[in-house]
């Protein structure tokens, strides 16, 4: 067994790590293998020919489908995130008050619309506002479904963010005369949205793509779109993979953004707590010793003598 651990496990002997090569290059192989299986029956059944294709690459596809959609999903994405994270904070914090009461009601509305699938609010939305005559009943169903089932999620990713700060931290904000509250609001919540930031992104990732269940419902989102042109130019295949393309670029620049964003705000709380030289300890500033040196004394006593 190695000598060296990581948090959970032992690290990996030269064995292990062998073995865990070779299994790797096993699985690339099975995989590129599975791949070529998949062109090869493509190629067969004619999904290459340059007719197929070529449709998609005409002004009249985007300008009337997929730019449409793009939009459509973007607007339903857009809409979605802003009111799951507005949720989330509200009903993390609800999970988090000091009133049982709240408490309860708080986790009871959260626990229920994560159990609930979102194709099932989007439909019940969908018929309840389709009924009542409102404008866009699609959109907002998308709208809501999505609001309410990320919002719950992003309330349990808050309750746990604050749960593992150190207790000194509460402890600390009541110590100078702060309430619960406004502990909670000053000190908690900001430093736990920064430690969960890369699964809250991850969960907004999670809105975008399945805005793509709204096609259910009738919502001329990229999903749909990319289907009505399938449909009327007998590609489906070829539309849909484009239509995948554009999630995943949307998708990886999200992630890159959330990354940036986590290693800048991550830069900006480590200057904050003075990590770098001369912040926040100001006694090995003031000298160049350690305990007990001669600056330290100078920095104690205010008096040059003193060494």
């Amino acid at each position: 067994m190695s000598s060296q651990k990581s948090v959970l496990f032992d690290a990996p002997g030269p064995r292990a790590r062998v073995f865990i090569i070779l299994g790797n290059i096993v699985a690339l192989a099975l995989v590129l293998y599975i791949a070529y299986l998949v062109v090869v029956a493509l190629a067969d059944k004619g999904q290459f020919a340059a007719s197929l294709w070529q449709p998609i690459f005409t002004s009249d596809a985007w300008q009337y489908y997929f730019i449409p959609g793009l939009q459509n999903t973007l607007r339903a994405a857009g809409y979605a995130v802003v009111g799951a994270v507005l949720f989330g904070l509200v009903f993390g914090s609800g999970r988090l008050a000091r009133s049982r009461t709240i408490r309860w009601a708080s986790g009871i509305v959260v626990e229920f619309f994560r159990a609930v699938p979102v194709l099932l609010m989007m439909i019940f939305f969908w018929l309840l506002l389709g009924f009542n005559s409102v404008p866009e009943p699609a959109f907002l169903a998308v709208v809501i479904a999505l609001i309410l089932y990320n919002g719950s999620v992003i309330a349990e990713l808050v309750r746990s963010g604050v749960g593992n700060l150190p207790k000194g931290q509460s402890e600390a904000g009541l110590a100078v005369g702060l309430t619960g509250g406004q502990v909670l609001r000053s000190v908690q919540l900001p430093q736990a949205l920064i430690a969960m930031l890369p699964a809250l992104v991850s969960q907004l990732v999670v809105v975008l793509k399945d805005t793509a269940l709204g096609q259910i419902i009738a919502y001329p989102e990229l999903l749909r779109a990319a289907q009505t042109f399938g449909n009327g130019n007998s590609n489906n295949l070829q539309t849909l993979t484009v239509a995948a393309l554009i999630f995943i670029v949307i998708n990886w620049v999200l992630t890159a953004v959330a990354r940036w964003l986590s290693r800048y705000l991550s830069g900006r709380t480590s200057g904050a707590t003075g990590t770098g030289p001369g912040i926040g300890n100001p006694t090995v500033a003031a000298g160049t010793g350690g305990p007990g040196g001669p600056g330290n004394a100078i920095a104690a006593t205010g008096d040059p003598s003193a060494t």
